[in-house]
C-alpha cells in the first residue's frame, strides 16, 4: 500500500490559548510564526527510529518513517506525506527566495518546505519540515496513541 486516505475531520485545531499553553515556545514560533529551527539541532533531523510523524498541534498523521530518509539538510526529510490532502502547498517567497512552503491542512501550521530535490526513484520531492512541527510516534505505541490504521505503512 503506497497511500493512505486521512479522516481529515477527527483531527481539529485547538483554540489558539490551547495551543499556547501545550507547545513549547519554539514549537509555536515554528508553527504558528512560520520560524525555521536550526539544522542539524533539532529533535528528530537524525531520528532513524520507525513510527509515524503527526502534526503537533492537531495530531494528524502526516508521514511515516519509511518514507524518511537523510538528505544531509539538517531537518528531517521525507519523500511524501502519507495522503497528499493532508498538506497545503503556498508560495513562499520570503528572504529573497522562491520556493513552496508546506502546511498541515487542519491546523494551518507551518511544516517547511517541499523542493525537486530528493531521490528520483521516489517521485524526486523532498519534504525538508521542521521537527518542532512534529510528534513522534514509536511504532510500539502508534496502536495504544491511536495510530494502528498507519502500522502497515511502516516498512
Amino acid at each position: 500500500m503506497d497511500n493512505k486516505k486521512i479522516e481529515t475531520e477527527k483531527y481539529n485545531r485547538p483554540a489558539d490559548e490551547e495551543i499556547r499553553q501545550r507547545l513549547t515556545k519554539e514549537q509555536y514560533d515554528v508553527t504558528q510564526n512560520s520560524y525555521t529551527e536550526s539544522p542539524f539541532d533539532n529533535e528528530y533531523w537524525s531520528n532513524k527510529e520507525k513510527g509515524i510523524y503527526v502534526d503537533v498541534v492537531t495530531g494528524m498523521p502526516l508521514f511515516v518513517s519509511s518514507d524518511k530518509y537523510d538528505s544531509g539538510c539538517g531537518w528531517p526529510s521525507f519523500t511524501k506525506p502519507i495522503d497528499k490532502n493532508v498538506i497545503v502547498y503556498k508560495r513562499d517567497k520570503s528572504f529573497g527566495m522562491e520556493r513552496t512552503e508546506v502546511r498541515s491542512k487542519n491546523s494551518d501550521s507551518h511544516l517547511g518546505h517541499v523542493f525537486n530535490d530528493g531521490p528520483v526513484e521516489e517521485g524526486g520531492l523532498r519534504y525538508c519540515i521542521n521537527s518542532a512541527s512534529l510528534k513522534f510516534v514509536p511504532l510500539s505505541e502508534m496502536e495504544k496513541e491511536g495510530y494502528g490504521e498507519f502500522v502497515e505503512l511502516i516498512k
